[in-house]
Order: structure tokens, then sequence, then C-alpha cells
């Protein structure tokens, strides 16, 4: 066996982890649309030439952008469902755990939201929006999995359309985040989400889960006590 091939692969792989790691950390800084390779060379410190030795095309750096982002979020939502003893949350607790991981990943990739929406302003289906499609296709099956349980365990109002409830959580989210990304303030979405959520839950849920809701946001309820 010629081991003189595994060095080569693995500095290999190292660099593309470093271009996709400089990609993000650009892409929190600037727009992605203005990251040149000449920038991404810079930032790890090769020549702009030898990012086309790991990298076919800028595309593809963004491409690996994507795949890496829809892989670790996609990955730390099914750990933050799965609670800290590997037993699946209560779909409340569930949604509440989704819900706080994707806000406390944008926290920190705030590079990850700025690629994917510079992406999804092209009205031409592009390889990259295909990405960004089939991460919001498993996220929205993840979501609406836990509003099926919440469903069958009587803790949503009759007659809730979960489809409705899927986009609504989802864009719950997505304004948190747009709005933190155009006051430069990414931070304040942590403080800001459990009231957000708690409103989300108060629309869907019945009394029953009003003293959950209360836990997550002790001021959510005055309207209605």
């Amino acid at each position: 066996m010629d081991l003189s091939i595994k060095p080569t692969k693995q500095a290999t792989e190292v660099r593309r982890a470093g271009l996709v790691v400089a990609a993000l950390h650009l892409a929190a800084q600037r727009s992605p649309a203005d990251i040149t390779t000449a920038d991404l060379a810079r930032a790890v410190g090769i020549t702009q030439g030898a990012v086309f030795k790991h990298f076919a095309s800028k595309e593809s750096i963004w491409l690996a952008v994507l795949d890496w982002a829809t892989d670790s979020l996609l990955a730390e939502l099914h750990h933050a469902v799965a609670g800290p003893d590997e037993h699946l949350l209560s779909p409340l607790h569930a949604l509440q755990a989704i819900f706080a991981a994707h806000v406390g990943f944008v926290t920190t990739h705030p590079g990850v939201p700025r690629v994917i929406f510079q992406e999804l302003q092209h009205a031409e289906e592009t390889p990259l929006k295909a990405r960004v499609r089939g991460l919001m296709q498993q996220y929205r099956t993840l979501v609406m999995e836990m509003l099926q349980r919440a469903q069958t365990q009587n803790l949503l109002l009759p007659g809730t359309d979960l489809q409705s409830a899927a986009v609504l959580f989802l864009g719950a989210v997505q304004g948190l985040v747009l709005q933190a990304l155009f006051s430069g303030q990414v931070q304040a979405m942590s403080f800001q989400a459990p009231a957000v959520f708690a409103i989300y839950l108060r629309g869907i849920a019945t009394q029953q889960a009003h003293p959950f809701i209360a836990h997550i946001a002790p001021n959510s309820l005055e309207s209605t006590t």
C-alpha cells in the first residue's frame, strides 16, 4: 500500500475545510456576492491559483459551504430534539429546542443566513438554490414531525393546520435572523427568541401548554390572564 497518498489527501481536506471556514467568516462581514477567490486565498494564506486546486469554481466553494451548513445545522437540531439523555423530548419541548438551536447556530455562524438569503434573491434555478431548498425541506420535515406528535397528544388547538404551523415556525426564526442581520446585532436574537417562540406557541397550543409557555417567557401570558 502506498502511504504517500494519505498525507496529500489529508492536506487537501484540511485546505478545503479552511476555505469553507474563510468563506463563512467573510460572509459574516459583507455580501457573499462581493467575496472573490482572491479574498479567500488571502484569508487562508495561499495563492489565488491554489484555490482552484481544491475547488473547480467559486460556485463549488459556496456549494461546499451550504453542504457544511446543512449537515451542521440539521445535526444540531436533531441533537436538540434528542435531549441531554438521548431520549426524545416531549413535542413542545422539542419545538422549543429546535427554535433555540437554530438561533444559537445563526448566532455562532452569521455568515450562513447571508449566503442563503443571497442565493434566494436569484430568480433562476441554480445548484446553490437547490441545496438551500433541500435544507429547508429537511428542516420542515423535522418540525412537522414534532407538530404531528403534539397534535396526537392533544397539545394543539383543534383544527390547527400543521402545514401552516410549520411555515409560521420557520418564518418566526427567519424573521429574527433577518432583523438581526439588518441591525447588526446578531447576539440580540438569543434574548428575543424565548418571547417570540412563546407568542408562536400561544397561537397553536391548548390551555394545557400555558404553564410551559409561562416558563419560557414569564410575561408572555399577561394579556390573557
